[in-house]
């Protein structure tokens, strides 16, 4: 463990901390832990600074531990766990589950990262998180048999997050189909799944789900310069507790994926359309290079998406299409 981990791990008390307490704990020079610190910031962490007094983590963020999320899981989902584990930063978190072992039927496997090098959103693009200042979670599970709805489980995972979300404090939200959550119509999370699947046999996908905390200016403007409009939990009124947070959403999808495998959308169908955040509005919708311009009106029973065109109703099937209000 280098001394920048070592470092923000004892910051994630809420408490300050002196150079020359860290310094002596840690058995290195102020020096180092000032180098230390700046590190931790460089890489998008939000640490306070106060004379005489010392360091500690803004907004109550605190480190991502995988015997606190352990200990908050609902009793189920708990039975459920094959493994949750926590590395410092990896490449990206679906890709190392994607080339991990499968976790059996009916269980699930859970990796987080506190930061990643090559975090990837829908389409090949890329997910920027702050250290510390957001959620970077990957959760393996195995269908015996290819589900009927699998190109809604986009949508149902939706809903597991704004459930998670809800429950941790955070009002407002909405989903933006086919894999935003969203408040105000700025991007608090989003959702990427991968599937590896063998002819006949069972079906393995990894549903990562990236989402905002507490970001730090620079990564806001980094969002900006790439289109986006960022909102974070904190800025929400939310509780800032990742470890809390997490063990909501795994316990959620954890109860999810099961009745998903055996109905399908249907269970799900109304919660999402209630939390629908296009409905009703003018959205432009991208196929290949070609562009349907129309009104959203909802999705169908399969979790597709609906659009009143000039030339009709028209329907687009999630992770084909990508989709944006228009002003």
């Amino acid at each position: 463990m280098t001394l920048a981990q070592q470092v923000f791990r004892r910051l994630s008390d809420g408490e300050f901390a002196s150079g020359q307490a860290l310094a002596v704990e840690f058995g290195v020079t102020r020096s180092a832990v000032w180098k230390a610190v700046h590190a931790l910031e460089d890489a998008g962490a939000r640490v306070e600074v106060a004379s005489n007094r010392g360091y500690r983590l803004c907004d109550g963020i605190a480190a991502l531990d995988a015997a606190q999320i352990r200990a908050q899981l609902p009793e189920g989902a708990l039975a459920r766990l094959a493994a949750c584990d926590v590395e410092w930063s990896l490449p990206s978190t679906n890709a190392a589950l994607l080339a991990a072992k499968e976790p059996a039927p009916g269980r699930v496997a859970v990796l987080l990262a506190e930061h990643q090098t090559a975090g990837r959103g829908r389409r090949g693009r890329p997910w920027v998180a702050p250290l510390g200042g957001a959620v970077c979670l990957s959760m393996a599970w195995t269908f015996d048999q290819l589900p009927r709805d699998l190109a809604a489980l986009s949508l149902v995972v939706g809903v597991c997050a704004l459930r998670a979300f809800s429950a941790q404090g955070v009002p407002g939200l909405a989903l933006k189909w086919p894999n935003d959550l969203v408040a105000g119509g700025r991007k608090l999370g989003g959702i990427l799944i991968e599937m590896r699947a063998e002819s006949a046999g069972p079906v393995v996908v990894v549903i990562g789900i990236g989402a905002n905390v507490a970001l730090d200016a620079a990564t806001r403007a980094q969002v900006a310069a790439a289109g986006n409009d960022a909102i974070d939990v904190v800025e929400l009124g939310g509780s800032a507790d990742r470890n809390a947070l997490v063990a909501r959403v795994v316990g959620e999808l954890a109860a999810a994926l099961p009745q998903f495998a055996a109905r399908g959308f249907a269970p799900f169908a109304a919660e999402w359309r209630h939390a629908d955040a296009l409905r009703g509005r003018p959205v432009s919708v991208t196929l290949g290079t070609e562009a349907q311009v129309g009104i959203a009106r909802g999705i169908d029973a399969a979790g597709a998406l609906l659009v009143e065109t000039p030339a009709g109703l028209q329907r687009f099937v999630a992770g084909e299409v990508s989709v944006r209000a228009q002003a």
